[in-house]
């Protein structure tokens, strides 16, 4: 038997490993399936360049616990240690022996999983007490049985084992039973080893039988040893990326949109495939749904710092062992490699949905309101991502027709450019609230979007920046979107200059006076989360006699303050609306042809007169206070026409509800006897 001290630089190495390296104890799993894979997988190399002649038989990985001896045994027919070979890679820690191998084998070898040479010591975690047996396939070596009970003291001594490979054996703790529990282990293995390329067997299958579950002869295989990203995408059929998806989703019953297959040699190594599954409303409904794996082995599902932020968004596999990772490897490193996968896969996720629109453009457009969150997430993320998305992310308009921007830019621009030679896209979120709205502004031969998603008022904001319209005249065209209730139509397109209110300024007091006086009561108050306040507008005289708009600026600020920080003032601002009094109309003129006016007296304002001598001061106090006088226009006698207009303007925007409907119905029908 022989004795000695593992070779560390410190005599505390353990508990380092159990409080700091790893950052979560199953993880030790892992790594212990892990090297038995690597030993498998050197094997199968050293058997494919002729230097193991001999049968390899049987090359799985096992995994078995005995619960009355508290241990966890994980098992394979690899290429097994010598003596030399346990000194070399077990006890001097950190010497990784995955790396060596490569190194000498870098043109055969096969998927060689581990790379820092720690792994094993993970299980120190968990265990109390570790032991290794190991024969080496080399002929004429003697089985090795190495022991450590957690201290940097192990003994090792010769010993007899009946097959090639290494059984690592793990007394479980105290502290950590719950790893004797079938069902964890399971877990574990499901979820960390479900696509290593060696089988990995825990148990036997079990079938219901007589009531009850009951073991069979077949062993339990718990992974899948040729998953789809590692196969080219030329053999594979959409069924298999569909199987796929539903072997790292069972419990997803939706069917993917779409796939991408990676599949990269230079500059760097990158396979796996991404899904583009149903998002509508939530952004953060299923993020973390990729997966990163290294050769096969899962590392993480946080992967935001390897893809954008709204990547997360889609689902699949990346497997990559050109990003670098801490020791457990559990974090990522920051590495130019990273960034460049980043983009790439970026660069692939834009180039397959622009192809998907442009060879299968009524199928996208089938699918579309199920990427169109993902692909504005993106646009706003993503400077390059805007530029190449572009090209296929589209506005639909209220009569269900899709395009992308530039299409439909080119659609309207002859009709919706105003005299300053802007173009003006109208929009409604609300096609029933804005139907009024929508069919003035038909009439006047324009096109309205739908515009109604949950990123659609910063993808507009977004849109009228980046817009470059063709120079004119010494001047570029500005691209505005305007919502079609923001205003009169004449006013958000206007054509021709303002034609103006004839109206002095006491007739304008005097209509506002009688219009605020049906408002809804306690939009006047300065606490009021409503504010109104009433305009004048000489439209035309077919248009609505009282319009109800909102100013586009501030209305759109406040929706974006629900998404964006920094913004949350405009959130906490009360809602402003404008009622409009059409003066054209002639419904307004008979209101100002029955406004009637008298001659009010009203006190006179002093003037200063610190500089008064005393007998002036007094002569005044003794004096009748001096008068002006003032013509006041009044409706009086006109309040039911008067409400009767201002609900139909709120009517006609989609406002009138409750009590202030049924009193409209009530009005109404009195006005109609």
């Amino acid at each position: 038997m022989a004795q000695g001290n593992i070779g560390v630089t410190s005599n505390n190495i353990f508990p380092v490993i159990k409080k700091f390296l790893y950052s979560d104890h199953e993880i030790f799993l892992r790594e212990l399936v892990s090297n038995a894979v690597d030993a498998t997988q050197k094997l199968k190399t050293l058997s494919s360049v002729g230097e193991f002649k001999g049968d390899m038989g049987e090359l799985k990985v096992r995994i078995s616990i005995d619960k009355n001896k508290k241990t966890l045994t994980v098992t394979d027919r690899g290429i097994g240690m010598t003596a030399e070979e346990v000194k070399k890679y077990i006890n001097e820690i950190a010497f990784s022996g995955a790396e060596e191998f490569v190194n000498k084998y870098k043109d055969n070898a096969a998927a060689i999983i581990g790379h820092f040479g720690l792994g094993f010591y993970s299980s120190f975690m968990v265990a109390d007490r570790v032991e290794i047996f190991s024969q080496s396939y080399k002929e004429d070596t003697k089985a090795v049985h190495w022991s450590c009970d957690g201290t940097p003291e192990y003994n090792m001594e010769d010993t007899i084992k009946a097959d090639r490979g290494t059984d690592i054996v793990l007394h479980i703790g105290a502290d950590f039973e719950e790893y004797l529990e079938d069902s964890k282990i399971e877990g574990l293995l499901k979820k960390y080893c479900r696509f290593l390329p060696v089988e990995i067997v825990f148990g036997k299958k079990k079938e219901w039988k007589d009531g009850k579950q009951v073991e069979t002869e077949e062993d339990n295989v718990v992974n899948y040893v040729n998953p789809a990203w590692t196969r080219k995408p030329q053999d594979l059929k959409e069924e298999d990326y569909t199987e796929f998806y539903h072997q790292l989703y069972p419990d997803q019953f939706e069917e993917p949109l779409f796939h991408i297959h990676l599949n990269v040699d230079y500059p760097f190594h990158l396979t796996g495939i991404l899904y583009f599954p149903k998002i509508k409303n939530n952004l953060d409904i299923r993020r973390n749904k990729i997966q990163l794996y290294c050769n096969q082995v899962f590392v993480t599902d946080e992967v935001e710092n390897i893809v954008p932020e709204y990547l997360t968004l889609l689902h699949g596999v990346i497997d990559s062992p050109d990003i670098p990772l801490n020791v457990s490897r559990s974090y990522l490193q920051s590495d130019q490699n990273v960034k460049k996968i980043s983009s790439h896969i970026t660069k692939k996720v834009a180039d397959k949905l622009f192809e998907i629109y442009r060879d299968s453009k009524d199928d996208y457009i089938n699918k579309w309101l199920d990427i169109k969150l993902f692909i504005q997430f993106g646009m706003l993320s993503d400077e390059k991502f805007y530029e190449r998305a572009s090209k296929f992310a589209l506005v639909k308009n209220v009569n269900g027709e899709y395009s992308t921007l530039d299409e439909y830019i080119a659609k309207v621009k002859e009709a919706q450019t105003d005299k300053d030679g802007n173009i003006v896209v109208l929009y409604t979120q609300d096609p029933d609230d804005n139907y009024t709205h929508i069919e003035h502004a038909k009439q006047k031969g324009y096109d309205v979007l739908l515009m109604d998603g949950e990123l659609d008022v910063h993808y507009i904001s977004q849109a009228e920046q980046k817009f470059e319209g063709e120079e004119k005249d010494g001047k570029k065209p500005m691209l505005r979107f305007a919502r079609v209730d923001s205003d009169l139509i004449e006013n958000l397109i206007r054509k021709n200059d303002t034609q103006k209110v004839e109206l002095t300024d006491e007739q304008k007091e005097g209509l506002r006076k009688a219009f605020e006086a049906q408002l809804p009561k306690g939009a006047d108050e300065p606490t009021a989360k409503l504010n109104y306040y009433v305009t004048f507008e000489a439209a035309s005289a077919d248009a609505l006699p009282v319009f109800l708009v909102q100013n586009e600026f501030m209305r759109r600020m406040r929706e974006m303050s629900q998404h964006q920080q920094g913004m949350s003032f405009y959130g906490q601002m009360p809602e402003q609306y404008n009622l409009v009094l059409n003066t054209s109309h002639p419904l307004i003129q008979d209101l100002i042809g029955a406004m009637t006016s008298e001659i009010v007296l009203e006190p006179k304002e002093k003037e200063d007169t610190d500089n008064a001598s005393n007998d002036e001061k007094k002569a005044d106090d003794t004096q009748t206070q001096e008068t002006i006088e003032k013509t006041v226009w009044t409706l009086s006698g006109h309040d039911d026409r008067i409400a009767e207009l201002v609900d139909l303007a709120f009517l006609a925007s989609g406002k009138l509800k409750g009590e202030a409907l049924s009193k409209f119905v009530t009005r109404s029908l009195e006005l109609l006897k």
